[in-house]
């Protein structure tokens, strides 16, 4: 049994699981640079770790994260392709062990995005996903592009993308998205239950059938990544972004009438 910690992320591993533990619930589990880079970090040495077989994220019974720390963002926006954040998704992108969440309360933006990498996902019945980028004059993110239509159909991924509004836990349910919808205070255990089974089943078994499964993906999702993260550095520093971060910071509704 092993622990390590930063104050804002939390790895645990113990019996063959890694449990990635979103510990910023007073700014809900927003995620700072640091953050990613720990993520990125906990991700590579899972990959790595013979012992490791199942990784599992998880967040508060109140929130799973509201994406992007906005002012951490604005001040240290991602400017490379190794910047922590686009390591920390390719990361999950090409992670060759199983990964489960346990998503309660909302998740927001890259919140949801990261869980189209996830192998299995269960949702407290209080979640709520949403992926806000146009609102934000921005646009998708972690192959979200590819992969949410691929998953949910064109048209529910044109509502979900295009108008950005939430969609709860039983719609998530009926796309696919999730696996099972469950109490709140009972989220973490499921996952945590469903890790251990897995974590019990042969390695060389996991690997093999998840990489067959995904075969053929990969390499669309990485391209989609780099695609969509080079359209989001530009946008970032377009008008419609700039007015929509300021309208944040300032606490008033965007205006985008002239962009």
């Amino acid at each position: 049994m092993t622990d390590t910690a930063t104050q804002d992320i939390l790895v645990h591993t113990e019996s063959g699981v890694t449990t990635i533990t979103f510990n910023r619930v007073e700014k809900k589990n927003s995620i700072t640079t640091a953050m990613y880079a720990a993520l990125a970090d906990a991700l590579e040495a899972a990959a790595a770790d013979g012992s490791v077989r199942v990784v599992v994220l998880q967040g508060d019974v109140a929130i799973f994260s509201a994406g992007n720390d906005i002012g951490d963002f604005l001040n240290k926006p991602p400017s490379t392709q190794d910047s922590p954040v686009f390591r920390f998704l390719r990361g999950i992108a090409t992670f060759p062990k199983p990964v489960v969440a346990a998503v309660c309360g909302p998740a927001v933006g890259i919140g949801t995005t990261m869980l189209f990498h996830c192998d299995l996902v269960y949702a407290g019945d209080n979640a709520a996903f949403s992926m806000p980028f146009v609102n934000l004059g921005l646009c998708p993110e972690a192959a979200s592009s590819l992969l949410v239509p691929q998953m949910m159909g064109y048209h529910r991924a044109a509502e979900a993308l295009l108008l950005g509004e939430p969609f709860m836990a039983e719609a998530a349910l009926e796309v696919g998205l999730v696996n099972r919808v469950v109490p709140p205070t009972e989220c973490n255990m499921v996952a945590q239950t469903q890790a251990r089974k897995l974590a019990g089943k042969p390695l060389s078994a996991l690997i093999e059938t998840k990489r067959l499964m995904k075969k053929g993906q990969t390499a669309a999702v990485l391209e989609r990544m780099a695609e969509e993260g080079a359209s989001f550095g530009r946008m970032l520093q377009e008008p419609a972004a700039r007015e929509s971060f300021s309208a944040f910071v300032e606490k008033r509704r965007p205006d985008f009438s002239a962009v």
